[in-house]
């Protein structure tokens, strides 16, 4: 099966450098599929969770928001964060969802708002992303909208 090599970086360290067959990203417009052989692009990234396939088997990301690269050789994800499934603190996740969903409903400016906002879709994110890895009994994600 084709691959592509994937490479996800921030600022503070590699996240992840191996080859793969699928990227699937939370695009600004929506999500995206990226394949072996995928035309270049440069897109920006939202706060969601990254999908990654390798040898039958899937990886959960949770990303902060970036940017992603697609070159011929090699798609880079430059990310603000980035968490793999097996760093994110479950109980730490949870409070900062509740803080989150606490600012939206004490706001004062629209400056507050979406920085709350953009505190839940991380938090959100991160939540699902656990959820997935480790199928958590009885967690169901908020249906919180933004």
């Amino acid at each position: 099966m084709p691959t592509v090599k994937l490479e996800i970086v921030t600022a503070e360290r590699q996240v992840f450098s191996e080859d793969v067959t699928t990227i699937i990203a939370e695009g600004i417009d929506g999500q995206m599929t990226i394949l072996p052989k995928h035309a270049p692009l440069i897109t920006m990234l939202a706060p969601g969770e990254l999908v990654i396939r390798k040898d039958g088997e899937e990886m959960y990301m949770s990303i902060s928001g970036g940017f992603l690269e697609v070159r011929p050789e090699k798609v880079i994800v430059l990310a603000d964060a980035c968490e793999r499934s097996d760093e994110i603190d479950l109980e730490r996740a949870r409070e900062a969802k509740k803080r989150a969903e606490d600012r939206l409903k004490n706001l004062t400016t629209e400056i507050d708002q979406s920085r709350a906002e953009a505190a839940l879709r991380r938090s959100m994110a991160r939540l699902r992303v656990v959820e997935k890895r480790r199928r958590i009994p009885g967690y169901r994600p908020s249906g919180t909208s933004i």
